[in-house]
């Protein structure tokens, strides 16, 4: 009997069907051990040992494999076929070992490209060793990723009270998202104009440009002016012009190569507006394999590679797929033959590509994001094999007879569209276009100006970031690997570092606070160059070239160094340094010239940025006599409130008080009236200050606000503003409103159906799990069934039936007949709702089983003190 332990259940199902009955597979369900999240996990004073803890849902998966081995031959280790796989491998290995499990068996490791039984057979035919060399660059990236997080976060907590954990690649990719946005904020806009004719030269008009005035050839900013620029158009239309040379060039496209993990992440983000997460999911799903037939198919290989070569018989595939579909002459002479440019490229594996490119998108029944992403790769490999695009390029110059003035006109016309019939690669952002087809014009001939305009136009600053350009830019440095990108961008979208306006990244004041830290004080350890280093670092590791240990004896010895330096500072020393550094940012000059720094409540203190249990803020240092506050990230009177801080909306009819407007660290609020305890109510999420009046400020005074009488119990239905945002409220149930808005227009109908559809949902406290998707009734009660977002993953709801989203589903992309279906075998199986999992039941009673009728209570030790898990869990970063 041979044992094969791969990762995914999906995987398993499918390669057992693939090798028969002589062998067993079974799934790891990926990582099985990891780091516990406390200190004391990798322990630098005694050479780098590390702790490894089995998760509690991993130690049932470990056990079936250790009972499956103990009567096995053979053990097949076939985890991925990248480093991540590789540790999972030796983990696996490393726990069988003590179980003692193994008793003589022979342990192999195999790795296939692809869920298929060609790839699946031909990968048993050459087993190998665990390459330990791999598994060491593992070890050393996780190690250096747990002593980042768990040395350099609690400092960051205590001097900078508010912030999040700080990471080794994470930070870095913030740092990139911060600079750009400075960059923007530096950018100051130039005008400049253009001129243009339309001509003729004795057929159809066409366009040209003014590459020459006054004898001299023009750059961008040369015509700075209206003034200037009118003269030059005024130049074209006097004059008379002569075609002084006609070029035409023949040119090719050459396509893109076939996806790596990057570029699959960009492109799916250009084209089918997916973020790394989701275009990665995906990816799992289509390796792993899609039922076609009645018969579980991997779709594609490998999703987590840099390479982009592709296996010989891929290569004849598509050519024979290209001749079918478009023709032969789309059919290079020779396969195209492409090679990895990155210095740093992952262990060799082939790109991204189709297992069959006979399976043409649109014969395969896949819905949602697969479809999508599956047609993707498919046409992106199909065009890579394809003949180049031909294209002819034209230049028109025309002179006047005097020689000072010159227009130019450009063109481009595709003779053969090659491999443009399929596919063409997408951009960041948009570039200037090539023209049209130009008419055939000799040289020699008279050039008339049928019209001559001139365009006002002014430079821009460079566009945030897109997770494409965001990827690319981490690629293009070296930052990380492709393969953590997805992770990475969570994280800072997690920490709230970082939010998403039109598809681009904009940094939070906590975020652009961090990176100052970081840059002031661990400046080395976010420069894009040393990350880059520690990478290649890492890649001579995994090519067996450096010790990993060395790696991180080097590493520790000044990083810890430096820990130990900045932890030694006072918070106000850290305070300062960063005020000074943030201080174009937090004070920018006033319009009358005044000093930014004075407190434009009481005129006599200077602000500076201090901070609390919350987080940093700038305040009056005037404190306690002057209150004035405000959010690091408003500038002074952005709340409209003017030079005072403060602004008097006016005074509500049934108490006589003034209505203010204020600005606090937390944002800007109404506050009913002075004295000691007034009515507050902070601004809601899409409120803008500058437009808050007196009704608006008094609707929010007024909450919580009644809406009606439950029609079962009597009781008052109130509608309010809370710390989870909007919502109605009966009997201790909340239930969200989607809006701030909706607070003051719901209706008692629309409550009541909410507050059902919450009570239904389960529980009805605030926090609980968040819907993701609204699937419609039920067809058997009409009740609702939903996708919610839970503690352990995303699961569908109907009544009180819970039943899971399959791993690796897309649970956006779920439909209401998948769910029915789903809720239906859950329902069989028994169970669903809020009950303790069978197997815990069964532990639970194996133990009590085993327990001894009595044992004399022993005297017990003081527990050893741990972290709050909490705050050890905020240290852990991205693998």
């Amino acid at each position: 009997m041979n044992v094969v332990v791969v990762e995914s259940p999906a995987k398993a199902k499918t390669i057992n069907k693939y090798l028969g009955s002589n062998y067993t597979v079974l799934a790891s369900y990926g990582h099985v051990r990891d780091l516990p999240a406390k200190d004391g996990s990798v322990r630098p004073d005694e050479d780098f040992a590390m702790s490894w803890d089995v998760d509690a849902k991993a130690a049932k998966r470990l056990a079936d494999i250790a009972d499956a081995a103990k009567g096995a031959d053979t053990i097949i280790l076939a985890t991925d076929p990248d480093r991540e796989g590789e540790a999972i491998s030796w983990h696996v290995l490393e726990v069988l070992q003590k179980k003692k499990a193994l008793k003589g068996a022979t342990i192999q490791r195999v790795v296939f490209n692809a869920i298929t039984k060609a790839a699946v057979t031909e990968a048993m035919k050459h087993p190998r060793d665990i390459d330990m060399e791999l598994v060491d660059a593992y070890l050393a990236r996780r190690a250096l990723d747990y002593l980042v997080g768990f040395t350099l976060s609690p400092v960051l907590w205590r001097k900078l009270p508010g912030s999040r954990s700080a990471g080794r690649v994470q930070s870095v990719a913030l740092r990139l998202v911060v600079d750009r946005e400075l960059e923007i904020e530096r950018f100051r806009t130039q005008e400049y104009w253009s001129v243009e004719a339309d001509v003729s030269a004795g057929g159809d008009p066409f366009l040209a440009r003014l590459v020459k005035h006054d004898g001299k050839k023009l750059t961008k900013f040369d015509l700075a002016n209206e003034t200037s620029a009118l003269a030059a158009r005024d130049a074209i239309k006097a004059a008379s012009f002569t075609v002084s040379a006609v070029e035409k060039k023949p040119g090719k496209r050459s396509p893109a190569p076939p996806f790596t993990t990057s570029t699959l992440q960009q492109e799916a983000s250009r084209k089918l507006g997916f973020d790394a997460k989701r275009t990665m999911q995906a990816a799992q799903r289509l390796y792993e394999g899609i039922d076609i037939g009645g018969e579980t198919v991997g779709l594609i290989t490998y999703m987590r590679t840099d390479g982009v070569q592709t296996a010989p018989e891929a290569l004849d595939e598509a050519r024979q797929v290209i001749g079918g579909v478009y023709g032969r002459e789309y059919v290079p002479e020779k396969p195209r033959i492409y090679s990895t440019k990155a210095k740093n490229a992952q262990e060799a594996h082939e790109a991204i590509r189709p297992t069959s490119l006979a399976r043409n998108p649109g014969k395969l029944r896949l819905e949602g994001d697969l479809a999508k992403l599956y047609e993707l790769i498919w046409k992106r490999m199909i065009a890579s094999q394809m003949e180049s695009a031909r294209v002819e390029r034209t230049t028109i110059e025309m002179d006047c007879a005097d020689g000072k003035t010159g227009l130019r006109a450009s063109g481009e016309v595709v003779l053969f569209d090659g491999y443009l019939k399929v596919y063409q690669e997408g951009r960041d952002d948009a570039d200037d276009e090539e023209g049209g087809r130009l008419p055939q014009v000799s040289q020699g001939a008279a050039a008339r100006v049928i019209d001559a305009r001139a365009d006002q136009h002014f430079t821009e600053p460079p566009p945030r970031y897109s997770e494409a350009s965001l990827v690319k830019k981490m690629e293009e440095l070296g930052i990380g690997r492709p393969s953590t990108y997805a992770s990475v961008l969570s994280v800072l979208r997690d920490r709230a570092y970082v939010r998403m306006e039109k598809n681009r990244f904009i940094p939070e004041d906590k975020g652009r606070l961090v990176t100052v830290f970081l840059e002031q004080f661990f400046l080395k350890y976010v420069e894009y160059d040393f990350t880059a280093d520690l990478e290649e670092k890492l890649d001579l590791v995994s090519a067996g070239e450096l010790d990993w240990k060395a790696l991180l004896r080097e590493f520790w010895t000044d990083f810890h160094a430096k820990t130990e330096e900045i932890g030694g500072l006072r918070t106000r020393e850290v305070l300062d340094s960063l005020d000074g550094a943030l201080a174009p940012f937090l004070y920018p000059p006033k319009a009358d010239g005044a000093d930014p720094r004075v407190c434009p409540t009481c005129g006599q203190g200077r602000l500076s940025l201090k901070t609390s249990r919350f987080g940093p803020f700038v305040g009056c240092s005037n404190y306690p006599e002057c209150r004035y506050t405000r959010p690091i990230g408003q500038a002074e009177g952005e709340n409209g409130s003017g030079e005072g801080g403060d602004r008097e909306l006016g005074t509500d009819p049934d108490t006589g008080q003034a209505v203010y407007l204020k600005a606090g660290r937390f944002g800007p609020y109404v506050q009913l009236g002075e004295g000691e305890k007034p009515k507050r109510s902070s601004l809601p999420k899409g409120w803008s200050a500058p437009a808050m009046d007196l009704e608006k400020g008094l609707r929010l005074l007024r909450l919580p606000r009644e809406v009606g009488l439950h029609p079962e119990d009597g009781q008052m239905i109130l509608a309010g503003l809370g710390r989870y945002g909007p919502f109605v409220q009966h009997s201790g149930t909340y239930a969200n409103l989607p809006t701030a808005d909706e607070v003051f227009e719901v209706g008692l109908n629309r409550a009541v159906a909410l507050l059902a559809e919450k009570r239904a949902g389960g529980a009805g406290r605030r926090g609980e799990a968040a819907a993701l998707k609204d699937l419609g009734a039920h067809p058997g009660d009409g009740a609702p069934v939903r996708v919610l977002s839970g503690r352990y993953g995303p699961y569908i709801k109907h009544g009180a039936t819970n039943a899971n989203v399959p791993k690796g589903a897309d649970p956006q992309a779920m439909t209401l007949e998948e769910a029915v279906k789903l809720l239906a075998e859950r329902e069989a199986k028994g169970g669903g709702g809020k009950k303790k999992p069978a197997r815990a039941v069964k532990a639970k009673a194996e133990t009590t089983a085993k327990a001894p009728a009595a044992r004399k209570t022993a005297a017990k030790k003081a527990p050893a003190k741990k972290a709050p898990a909490k705050k050890a869990a905020k240290a852990k970063e991205e693998a």
